[in-house]
């Protein structure tokens, strides 16, 4: 008989780390995947110090320089990346069986003792204002940002500064603020690391605590708004020279998080309206009226701990912008109205059953979902759950999650491009 995830997963404590460990038939290799709660200030914009300091971790540590710690992980064909995501910082790699603890104490001084020259902090800042002003030129990014903008307060996670305020508070961001982050900010609080693959457990377990024994955690309480703006619905244009193809974001935000019992339901009846080819928006929108190429739906930057929203994502010409957002709107009332369907909802049941099964085919996918599973609080059998959970909802329960939490005349609109007027000025 085949054991389940569930039982196949070693749950191990290790100094301050819980670790979640998935032996699989892959020899030699192991994957893992890691976080730790950061506790921003996001009214501060603590998010963008936050960045700099997991872009600057594989610049060098106190005892190696950046060439050095990149050899030291070439040498063993291994590597080691690190991001940042609202609340959290993390970590992912992937290494042979045998130098997991070598790789492992690695990771923890680059996590723990970091170099943070000054001259590779003004790099940082100056890769990260290019990537801004980059931004800028994207009618997709202005698209996005400015629906965000509406939606959230500017302590919540999902806000997204105007570009010219992002670039203003990069550029005040000393090396002293930098450090002074990590030292107060980055420590063992609620690590996790999963890990799959040929995973040598007792290894796992002692290299472990030797890398992270002694980091002690910081203790701070995250500072920022879990709940949405309640600015009312209303439209937002940035108009860009010589972009006749516009962007546009249509959505709201939605009171449901990522572990309140309304979230598969919602997550299945918004898949159906717009999250791949056969849904409703892209039969309607796309293909019977050919107001667009592309046009997606989803439920989006939902977490446990604040609340996301329901967002359409389309691309229209400046001769379509007003039919294509008025037959949009109208597409999401009516599916409202209607309710998903039985076909449909039994179409995206089988869609994202095969899609988790999917994500558990490698071992770095296999880490990553042991991952977000432990930081939303879900036991690690609900990887094996999940499917089922997906199928067994009913027609029913998908059309009342819809009609109670997508309020079309909530909707607000952000659009980036040349408005129809500025084109026909040209």
């Amino acid at each position: 008989m085949t054991l389940s995830l569930a039982d196949r997963t070693l749950d191990r404590a290790a100094g301050p780390a819980r670790l979640l460990l998935l032996p699989t038939d892959v020899h030699d290799v192991v994957s893992f995947r890691g976080s730790f709660e950061t506790a921003p200030d996001l009214g501060r914009d603590d998010d963008l110090v936050q960045s700099l300091v997991t872009d600057l971790l594989p610049k060098g540590t106190q005892h190696r320089d950046r060439f050095e710690v990149a050899a030291a992980l070439e040498d063993r064909g291994a590597f080691v990346s690190f991001y940042s995501d609202g609340l959290r910082a993390g970590f992912s790699g992937k290494c042979l069986r045998d130098d997991l603890a070598d790789v492992l104490a690695l990771l923890a001084e680059q996590l723990r003792e970091p170099a943070f020259d000054d001259a590779e902090v003004e790099k940082a800042i100056v890769r990260a204002v290019a990537g801004v002003r980059r931004a800028r030129e994207s009618t997709s990014g202005w698209a996005s940002g400015a629906l965000a903008r509406r939606l959230y307060g500017l302590d919540h996670p999902n806000f997204v500064l105007e570009p010219s305020d992002e670039e203003a508070r990069l550029g005040a961001i000393t090396a002293e603020e930098v450090r002074a982050y990590h030292g107060a900010h980055f420590g063992s609080d609620s690590l996790t690391i999963a890990m799959a693959g040929d995973v040598p457990v007792e290894t796992a377990v002692s290299a472990s605590e030797a890398a992270f024994g002694g980091w002690a955690p910081h203790g701070t309480e995250a500072a920022f708004s879990p709940e949405a703006s309640p600015e009312p619905p209303g439209r937002t244009l940035h108009a860009m020279a010589d972009r006749n193809n516009l962007d546009v974001r249509i959505g709201h935000a939605v009171g449901v998080r990522r572990d309140s019992p309304a979230y598969l339901p919602l997550y299945v009846g918004v898949f159906a309206l717009g999250g791949n080819f056969s849904s409703r928006l892209m039969q309607t929108i796309r293909d019977e009226q050919g107001l667009t190429y592309g046009i997606r739906a989803g439920l989006g930057s939902t977490d446990i701990a604040y609340d996301g929203h329901v967002r359409v994502s389309v691309t229209l010409s400046q001769e379509n912008l007003e039919r294509g957002i008025a037959a949009t709107q109208a597409e999401v009332e009516g599916f409202v109205d209607d309710g998903i369907g039985p076909e449909a909802l039994a179409q995206v049941q089988t869609t994202l059953a095969g899609q988790h099964v999917v994500s558990l085919a490698t071992t770095g996918g296999a880490a990553a979902r042991l991952l977000v599973n432990a930081q939303r609080g879900f036991d690690v059998g609900y990887l094996d759950r999940y499917p089922d959970l997906i199928r067994d909802l009913t027609e029913a329960e998908v059309t009342e999650a819809v009609r109670q939490h997508v309020r079309p005349a909530d909707l607000h609109v952000s659009i980036a491009g040349t408005p129809p007027e500025a084109g026909q000025r040209s």
